[in-house]
C-alpha cells in the first residue's frame, strides 16, 4: 500500500512514521511537512509544504490511505482561529484532496469528547472535523479518540504533564476510559486501520487504547 501521513513530527505521528517504514505491507510513505524530516528512507517521500496553500495537483496525493495525526493546542497555535485552522481546516483539506486522487481510507487521531455541539471549544473543533470527514463519504473512515496521550513530546505541554502525573498515580483505580493512553497503543490502532481498512465508519475510544 501507499500511505500518506500528516503530522509526522508529533508524538503519535513520529511513531506512526517509523512503524509504516518498518511494515512490509507499506511500500511507499508520503509525509508532507512544514520542515524537512530528519529521516531518510528509500520508501519515504517528504514534500515540504505550506498547509495554508497545499498544491492541489501534486502527483503524490495519489495514495491508498491517509493517516492524520496533525494537531495542536490553542496555546501552541496562538489563537482559537489558528487552532481551528490547524485542527480542522488543514486535515479536512488533506482528506478532500487525497480522496479526489483515489484514497479509499482515512484514519484520524481525534480526541475523547469530540462533539460538534460541545461547549468546550477544543472538543467542538474535533467534533466538527469528524462530522465533516463523515460527509466526504470515504469507503473506510476510522476515528481514534484517545484521552490523555502518554509519551515524551519534543515540546513539553505543562498541563498535559501535570495531568499525566495525576492519572498515572490513579491509573489502577480509574475506569479504562479515563486512564492514560500510551502513544504506542494509539499508533498501533491507527496503523492497522490504515493498512487493513474496514468498510464504513469505525470509532476507537479511549477505553480501547488504555
Amino acid at each position: 500500500m501507499k500511505v500518506m501521513l500528516v503530522g509526522a513530527t508529533g508524538l503519535v505521528g513520529g511513531q506512526v512514521l517509523q512503524q509504516l517504514l518498518d511494515d512490509a505491507r507499506c511500500d511507499a510513505v508520503v509525509a508532507p511537512t512544514r520542515r524537512p524530516l530528519a529521516v531518510a528512507d528509500p520508501v519515504l517521500l517528504n514534500p515540504v509544504v505550506d498547509f495554508a496553500a497545499l498544491p492541489v495537483d501534486a502527483d503524490w496525493w495519489a495514495v491508498d490511505a491517509v493517516v492524520c495525526a496533525l494537531g495542536s493546542t490553542i496555546k501552541q497555535a496562538g489563537s482559537r482561529e489558528m487552532f481551528a485552522r490547524i485542527d480542522h481546516d488543514y486535515p479536512l483539506q488533506v482528506a478532500t484532496l487525497a480522496q479526489a486522487h483515489g484514497a479509499q481510507a482515512f484514519v484520524l487521531n481525534s480526541a475523547m469528547g469530540a462533539n460538534a455541539q460541545s461547549r468546550i471549544f477544543y472538543n467542538q473543533v474535533k467534533g466538527r472535523l469528524e462530522q465533516d470527514l463523515r460527509g466526504l463519504g470515504y469507503p473506510s473512515l476510522t476515528l481514534v479518540r484517545p484521552g490523555l496521550i502518554g509519551g515524551e513530546r519534543a515540546e513539553r505541554r505543562t498541563g498535559e504533564h501535570l495531568a499525566g502525573v495525576l492519572l498515572g498515580a490513579l491509573g489502577p483505580v480509574l475506569p479504562r476510559a479515563w486512564r492514560i493512553n500510551p502513544a504506542g497503543n494509539i499508533t498501533a490502532a491507527m496503523l492497522e486501520a490504515a493498512l487493513e481498512p474496514r468498510p464504513g465508519v469505525q470509532v476507537i475510544d479511549s477505553a480501547q487504547l488504555a
